[in-house]
């Protein structure tokens, strides 16, 4: 009697010949980035010793020039990301209903609201700042502007995924007691969508808090203006001075969002 012997495979040849040619695939890309990217080995050697040139006139730290100029710097950082954040609200939330599916029906508003969300995060905040400030000039209106505009698509985003996962019952239900539709949307789905709101809302200030310290690179304003200034005058232990303050603040932000996420979430 004859016994068919049956093997167990995770993957059929099909897909095996799928997976080698992928991994194939990004093993030409690895090596195809490399010789474009033109890697100079003697540079690459040297990297070691000019790094640890480079620190080694970054000590001792110069302490002094914090009063001086960091932490005027800093305070303006911080006021940056936090208007930013603001002002994305004021743009972010009509799009967040206009792509929320549950709220509005319309294919065009969705198309529209979609069209503005991808073009705000597909542009870097470093771009955005250098737009404004060939309009506005160098200074703090175009940083606040460039992270306003660089958030608009991650907070509009995440919003309007989350009015689409709230529970229609409620909604429903405030519906067939003809309640107008600025009262259901005020008590049916903006107390479902509250947590997620401060959620989104003080993840993306973390987020703009460390954007808007390399903002003034190009111009814009912050610590990066005081850095960009050091690092063109060689001052590397005033450079130091300014990557300390920006370490410790963005771990103390981090701190912050932490604490009160857990306080009103």
């Amino acid at each position: 009697m004859n016994t068919i012997d049956h093997h167990w495979q995770r993957f059929t040849l099909r897909q095996k010949l799928s997976r080698y040619a992928v991994y194939l695939v990004l093993v030409l890309a690895f090596f195809q980035s490399i010789q474009s990217v033109e890697v100079i080995p003697e540079f690459l050697l040297d990297a070691p010793e000019q790094m640890g040139d480079m620190f080694s006139r970054m000590w001792p730290i110069d302490f002094a020039y914090y009063p001086v100029a960091v932490h005027d710097a800093m305070i303006e950082t911080l006021n940056i990301a936090t208007l930013g954040t603001l002002i994305t609200l004021i743009f972010a939330i009509p799009l967040a209903l206009m792509n929320a599916s549950n709220i509005v029906n319309s294919a065009w508003c969705h198309w529209i609201s979609r069209f503005f969300l991808v073009s705000s995060r597909s542009v870097n905040s470093l771009v955005w700042a250098l737009l404004f400030v060939s309009i506005f000039g160098p200074g703090v209106i175009a940083g606040v502007l460039a992270i306003a505009f660089r958030s608009i698509g991650f907070v509009g985003k995440l919003l309007g995924e989350a009015i689409e996962e709230v529970n229609m019952g409620s909604i429903e239900a405030l519906k067939a007691t003809g309640a107008s539709w600025m009262s259901i949307l005020l008590k049916g789905y903006w107390p479902q969508v509250l947590p997620a709101f401060f959620s989104i809302v003080l993840f993306r200030w973390d987020i703009n808090v460390r954007e808007s310290a390399v903002l003034g690179l190009v111009g814009a304003g912050g610590i990066g203006v005081v850095l960009d200034d050091s690092m063109n005058l060689f001052q590397w232990d005033r450079v130091a001075m300014s990557l300390l303050a920006i370490f410790i603040i963005v771990i103390l932000a981090e701190i912050v969002v932490v604490n009160i996420r857990k306080r009103l979430i």
